[in-house]
């Protein structure tokens, strides 16, 4: 059993809520998975995670430097934990992938969409979701909610680069995951986050289930 699960969204959309959530009901059903993000998943990852991320950068790095600097924790990150979990026929579980590049630094930040195309196939190694779950909410909603969450854990300087941007960006960040669900509808499920936590895992894991199905599992 392998599958590639992919979790995205706007900021504050609840990913790692319902990412934990998830692990927590494979784990119950003696599933085995892996969960991991991006930027981070490794060592490497995780200091260019803190640069990407740090509020102090706020106007320090352009959307170009942003796609190298994921990309690079992003082939880091798939040949030390992604490709050797599938390997293992494991669930990888990941916060993000190469679609947030599409949406945040194609869509919002202007790097023409042919560039990190072009990039993704030079550096990826072919590896792409066997399924990708759009966890979807006005933007209004998610910034607050990452907002709160941010000062909450005193994370405002350490995480807080992307949610001082204006709402335009994020606009067009919700609207370029739209698009790009829009164009593979068979890898996509979108889900509404303005539900309960509990609703939207009860989904998740209808969709899990199926996926698997769909792969030949008995589950």
């Amino acid at each position: 059993m392998n599958l590639f699960v992919v979790f995205e969204g706007i900021e504050g959309c609840g990913k790692t809520t319902q990412i934990k959530r998830l692990g927590s009901y494979l784990g119950s059903r003696k599933l085995p998975y892996t969960v991991t993000r991006e930027p981070g998943g490794t060592p490497v990852g995780e200091e260019i995670r803190k640069i990407f991320l740090h509020s102090d950068n706020k106007d320090n790095i352009t959307p170009l430097t942003e796609l190298l600097l994921v990309t690079a924790s992003r082939v880091q990150h798939i040949h030390q934990i992604i490709k050797p979990a599938l390997n293992e026929k494991k669930i990888v579980l990941c916060d993000r992938f190469s679609d947030a590049t599409v949406a945040y630094q194609g869509y919002a930040g202007g790097v023409p969409l042919s560039v990190i195309y072009r990039c993704h196939e030079l550096f990826l190694d072919s590896i792409k979701p066997d399924l990708t779950i759009l966890l979807d909410c006005p933007v209004k909603v998610g910034l607050g909610r990452s907002r709160s969450r941010n000062r909450a854990e005193g994370k405002q300087r350490e995480e807080g680069r992307f949610e001082e941007k204006a709402l335009k960006f994020h606009e067009k960040v919700r609207q370029g995951y739209l698009d790009i669900a829009g164009k593979e509808p068979g890898r996509f499920r979108i889900i509404d986050s303005e539900q309960s936590v509990e609703s939207i895992h009860e989904e998740v894991c209808l969709v899990i289930i199926e996926k698997l199905r769909e792969k030949g599992y008995a589950v």
